[in-house]
């Protein structure tokens, strides 16, 4: 399986791994994924199980006066992973809204050819999943961006 496939599949599974780390054994007290940085904690574990070369929080080139940091850096492959949690206040559109400006800030990356977004969507905020990442998913001047929203 190459990096992108692996990518997809930790995304795709990442709600059945939140399941089974909720069942535990002998009454201990459950692993619960409460907000984004549980997410990124998660994902970032996984994603080292694969990748040595697994850089975090790396600064972003400055778009529009401010600088960003990415959740992480796949040098070698040369995808950036944007790591998302749905809440209130943060469903369909302001996800849209934060892809949009992600897109332009990546765009001028020199080592990113492309953006991958997991939105985590426990309690199905995102309404029709399937047709927001179709709808934010693009391809332009060599860099593509892909979202993946999990559970669908």
């Amino acid at each position: 399986m190459n990096a992108l496939g692996f990518i997809r599949k930790l995304c795709t599974r990442f709600h059945a791994l939140v399941r089974e780390l909720r069942l535990r054994s002998e009454n201990r007290p459950p692993f619960d994924v409460e907000d984004e940085h549980d997410v990124r904690d998660m994902v970032r574990a996984l994603l080292c199980l694969e990748f040595e070369d697994l850089s975090m929080e790396e600064w972003t080139p400055p778009y529009a006066g401010s600088a960003s940091r990415t959740d992480f850096f796949l040098k070698q492959e040369r995808i950036v992973i944007v790591v998302k949690k749905t809440r209130q206040g943060l469903g369909a559109k302001e996800i849209a809204d934060q892809v949009a400006i992600d897109f332009q800030r990546y765009s001028i990356h020199p080592n990113c050819h492309m953006l991958l977004c997991f939105i985590y969507d426990p309690e199905g905020r995102v309404v029709n999943p399937r047709r927001l990442e179709a709808n934010l998913a693009r391809e332009s001047a060599g860099r593509t961006v892909e979202v993946l929203i999990a559970p669908k």
